[in-house]
């Protein structure tokens, strides 16, 4: 019955129910150790950005993750799109300098290799096999941070990166955002270079 025929037969109107929450859609996801100093820092990067990210947009935000490999398939099974925040070390790299690159362009960083595990494209390829919805290539997003200390037991990010943090989670705020604003399926969103890098 509608507001208007209940109106005219003296009965209550109806209440209209108000959406609920969007269902998320995508997975933000923090990787690292932290307790290994720089290892730690797409961790502490996850955590800065979930209170600034708008909880309405369909996202979901793990903020500390140390596995990988097939475990980690399991925890982004049911999602469109991934975004990754970890750490990388690479052989002429500056500590603070970070990369952007997808699924379709993926480089080892230093959680989502796991040399006691399958690593995460094989991983992610064997979910697509198995029937399992994770997201496609082209929606993994991995924002990895250069480090500098990733082997000394320690909860401090190295002074070099801690310095470099608020500009590290301003930039990718920007970024995030732009990825959440944007549709799934890489077809009709801009694409980036294969590896984007910006540098403090």
């Amino acid at each position: 019955m509608s507001s208007a025929a209940a109106a005219d037969r003296g009965g209550p109107e109806a209440t209209p129910i108000p959406p609920g929450p969007a269902v998320p859609r995508t997975l933000l996801v923090g990787m690292g150790n932290p307790i290994l100093s720089d290892d730690g820092v797409g961790i502490r990067l996850a955590q800065a950005l979930a209170g600034r990210l708008p909880a309405a947009a369909g996202l979901a935000v793990e903020e500390q993750c140390t596995v990988g490999g097939l475990n980690l398939l399991d925890l982004v099974a049911g999602f469109d799109q991934l975004i990754v925040l970890d750490s990388i070390k690479t052989k002429d790299g500056r500590a603070g300098d970070w990369y952007r690159f997808d699924g379709s362009a993926l480089r080892e960083t230093m959680n989502l290799s796991n040399v006691h595990d399958a690593n995460f494209a094989t991983a992610m390829e064997l979910g697509r096999r198995m029937g399992m919805r994770v997201p496609d290539e082209t929606d993994i997003h991995i924002f990895a941070v250069e480090v500098m200390e990733n082997l000394t037991f320690c909860e401090r990010l190295s002074p070099e990166l801690e310095e470099a943090l608020p500009e590290l989670v301003d930039e990718m705020h920007e970024e995030i955002l732009a990825l959440l604003d944007t549709p799934f399926r890489g077809g009709s969103r801009p694409q980036a270079s294969a590896v984007d890098v910006w540098t403090t």
